[in-house]
């Protein structure tokens, strides 16, 4: 790197760091002001500011005894204090080469003294400034003064700062303040070797039970109490911040060995109960670990690490897990899926629809067909619908991917139907989908407005979906089975509901879990389940549909059980719209591919 490349790059970083303290162009200060007012008063100036030094300009922050809100940077003197750590005087601005033709020695100014305003991080953001009309020389105590002036100023620029950086709760910094110490860790010890570990000190099901039966407060509490003993647990030299309502981050020195053996003292330390408002607490932790070297990662992504480590901590016996760059990378691939999810739902060529015959089992007739989503991703190629289908469900982008969904699919049963193919399509529906107030009016509108025959459109969500609020399900339900659509159980076996419950619900079809079919013919025991499904079932009233069919003596055992309708990969395999026409025959018998 050259100098002038250093020397750029330095100032890009001090431009940054002024940026990040968010006060250019912030409105006036009394406390600023009277420090200004101070200086003047102590050195005897007619003027003084304190001056920020941003990219073209000068930006007084607080002035008195001038006007101006900025002056251009060129040829001003704060541009040369900012460079060292003493005070810079310029005793007679017009003797002075460097700024004899400045807009300040034009204005008059002749007397200039600033001491620079240094972050932490040794970036010069500006000067506590004097200045005078007059030639003039200052003296030793005078300089200290005007450091002290600057010191103070810096105080309150740090106060200000900690504003939304400190934690109300526990007093301890928060997510904010851990990312900056990341960054400045990054600065001062760059390719360091550093660990940190990430403490969940109770599970969000005990918070949750802890705060029905102690109130609020308790919680507060718990989690101040812990952080407290953590501390005292790790010593002085690391630090402790609080990101969450019980999660924290302790951040080790560069001389920490490894986040094991910070993790090991963290839950050794909080091994025995803490007293809390009188009420013994015992604390079921998951550490999550992270050794990495600084500078290497962005401190958001060590957080995001650090997470990580804690979700698999939360699943290993010991408690204790150090992050796997291979979940990692699952994660980050999760998130990416999430993120282009909404481009795909936008876009003309990524999302489509494959449709999966359902055969009547005792005639070989195609009743219907399975809609299922598919996605071609621009740049990962076929993304299978079991891993992106369930993230998107945990996101608000479900609404809109179920609404794609029944668009297109009211599309190509209208022209299956004007073509003359008599099929019934089943579409899949998200349990979150039953939460929404509206859905049964917007789907219901979607087909009037597409002058569609409601008996043409079955409506299939999973068992586990029965499990939600039970009131708000069976008035969508009815509504929609009132209106003509079929309603089908999917997973049927698998999930919550019974069959009590089930006869509440408007339903019609029980899809049997592919998880029962598959080993038919093999496992005696999923025999006598399916055999007994079915025939329940069947007295119930319900029509009972086999899923994951693949063999023929699969598909004949099903027949003799009494089932009615199947789908697997024997009969067919998910087809595009195209390949129903071409594959149906007459009677909708299903023509060999």
């Amino acid at each position: 790197m050259t100098t002038e490349q250093f020397i750029n790059q330095n100032e890009a970083a001090r431009l940054n760091a002024l940026r990040d303290l968010k006060i250019l162009d912030t409105s006036p200060s009394e406390s600023f002001d009277r420090l200004t007012r101070m200086a003047s008063r102590l050195l005897g100036a007619p003027v003084s500011a304190i001056s920020l030094t941003d990219h073209d300009r000068q930006w007084f922050k607080s002035r008195v005894g001038v006007d101006l809100q900025e002056i251009p940077r060129e040829q001003a003197p704060c541009s040369y204090a900012i460079q060292g750590s003493g005070v810079f005087v310029v005793p007679d601005l017009l003797e002075d080469e460097r700024f004899r033709t400045s807009p300040l020695a034009k204005a008059g100014i002749r007397f200039y003294a600033g001491a620079p305003l240094v972050t932490r991080a040794g970036f010069g953001l500006g000067a506590m400034t004097v200045i005078d009309d007059k030639p003039r020389q200052i003296g030793a105590d005078e300089r200290r003064t005007l450091q002290d002036l600057a010191g103070m100023v810096m105080a309150q620029i740090e106060i200000q700062n900690m504003i939304g950086r400190v934690d109300a709760t526990t007093g301890y910094p928060n997510q904010h303040q851990l990312f900056e110490d990341l960054e400045q860790q990054a600065t001062q010890h760059p390719r360091r070797n550093a660990a940190a570990v990430l403490v969940e000190i109770m599970t969000a099901s005990a918070i949750a039970h802890a705060t029905r039966v102690l109130g609020t407060s308790h919680a507060d509490t718990v989690a101040k109490r812990a952080m407290q003993a953590i501390q005292r647990g790790v010593g002085n030299s690391a630090r402790l911040y609080h990101v969450g309502q019980m999660r924290c981050v302790v951040l080790g020195d560069v001389e920490t060995p490894r986040a094991t053996t910070i993790a090991r003292q963290v839950m050794l330390t909080l091994a025995e109960p803490i007293p809390c408002g009188g009420v013994p607490v015992n604390f079921d932790l998951v550490v999550g670990c992270y050794d990495f070297v600084t500078g290497e990662a962005a401190a958001e992504d060590v957080l995001r690490r650090l997470l990580n480590a804690g979700d698999d901590a939360r699943e290993a016996d010991g408690r204790i897990a150090s992050y796997d760059p291979v979940h990692d990378q699952r994660m980050a691939r999760s998130f990416a899926l999430v993120n282009d999810f909404s481009a795909a739902l936008a876009a003309d060529d990524q999302l489509q629809l494959v449709y999966q015959p359902r055969i009547e089992l005792a005639t070989g007739r195609v009743l219907g067909v399975e809609a299922l989503l598919r996605w071609c991703h621009p740049t990962l190629g076929n993304v299978p619908p079991g891993e992106f289908v369930p993230l998107v469900e945990q996101t608000a982008l479900v609404r809109p991917m179920t609404e794609w969904v029944f668009a297109a699919a009211i599309r190509q049963t209208l022209a299956w139907t004007r073509s003359g193919l008599d099929l019934c399509v089943s579409v899949n529906v998200s349990a979150r989908n039953l939460d929404e107030s509206d859905f049964a009016e917007r789907l219901l509108r979607a087909v009037r407005e597409a002058h569609l025959d409601t008996r043409h459109l079955e409506l299939e969500f999973t068992e586990s979906a029965t499990a939600r609020d039970q009131a708000s399900l069976t008035s969508q339900l009815e509504v929609l089975h009132e209106a003509g659509i079929a309603i089908a159980i999917d997973d049927f076996g698998t999930g919550y509901s019974n069959a009590s419950y089930i006869q509440h619900l408007p339903v019609s079809v029980l899809k049997v879990d592919r998880s029962f079919v598959t080993d038919l013919a093999t496992s005696e025991r999923s025999a006598k389940l399916v055999r007994s499904m079915v025939a329940m079932a069947r007295d119930l009233g319900y029509r009972v549909v086999a899923e994951g069919i693949e063999t023929q003596e699969v598909y004949d055992l099903l027949v003799a059980f009494g089932c009615d309708e199947g789908q697997g990969y024997f009969m067919a395999k998910p087809m595009p719209a195209s390949d129903i026409k071409v594959r149906l025959g007459k009677a909708n018998q299903l023509k060999v591919a």
